[in-house]
C-alpha cells in the first residue's frame, strides 16, 4: 500500500491545503495529514477542532486520515510505515526552506520528499493570512471552505 503525508498545522485549513491534499490522494492509497503540535504556538483552534474540521473537508476523498503528533516528523512516518513526504511549494522562499527539512528528513530517517507546486490560485494564501484578514473583516470566503468560514468567523467573534 502506498503512504504519503502532507503534515502542517491547518490552523485553519485553507484551500490551498485542500489542493494538495487532495491531488496527493490520486497518487497514493492512504495520504495521512498530520497536525502537528508545536507547544510553543498558541493556535486559534485547538489541535481537536483542526482535526475535527480537516475531517470535513477531506470527507469526499475516501483515503484520508487525519490524526495529530507532537514530535519529529521522521517519527510519525518510522511509527506507520510512511516512506513519502508530501508538501505544497508556493515560492521559491518555500523551497529554500522546504529543501533544508526534507534533506534533514531523509537523513534521519530516508524518508522522502515529494515537492507539488501550488495551485496558482492560492500561490499567496496561507493560515496565518487568511486569519489576519478575516479578524479584519475581510472577505475570505473563496479562500476556505464554508464551514471554515463559519468556524472562522464565529472564533474570530467570540476572541474580543
Amino acid at each position: 500500500m502506498r503512504r504519503a503525508v502532507c503534515p502542517g498545522s491547518f490552523d485553519p485549513i485553507t484551500n490551498g491545503h485542500l489542493d494538495i491534499i487532495a491531488r496527493a490522494s490520486k497518487l497514493y492509497d492512504v495520504v495521512h495529514v498530520a497536525v502537528m503540535i508545536n507547544q510553543s504556538k498558541k493556535g486559534l483552534f485547538t489541535v481537536d477542532e483542526r482535526i475535527d474540521l480537516i475531517r470535513r473537508a477531506t470527507a469526499e476523498y475516501g483515503n484520508v486520515e487525519v490524526e495529530s503528533f507532537h514530535g519529529l516528523l521522521v517519527d510519525f512516518c518510522k511509527q506507520r510505515d510512511i516512506p513519502a513526504i508530501v508538501k505544497g511549494l508556493r515560492a521559491v522562499s518555500d523551497f529554500d526552506y522546504e529543501l533544508q527539512m526534507a534533506q534533514m528528513n531523509n537523513g534521519l530517517s530516508g524518508v522522502e520528499t515529494l515537492f507539488v507546486p501550488t495551485n496558482p490560485t492560492y500561490s499567496f494564501l496561507s493560515s496565518s493570512l487568511v486569519k489576519e484578514v478575516a479578524a479584519w473583516g475581510g472577505d475570505v470566503s473563496h479562500l476556505v471552505p464554508p464551514f471554515v468560514l463559519e468556524a472562522l468567523t464565529e472564533r474570530l467573534r467570540n476572541k474580543d
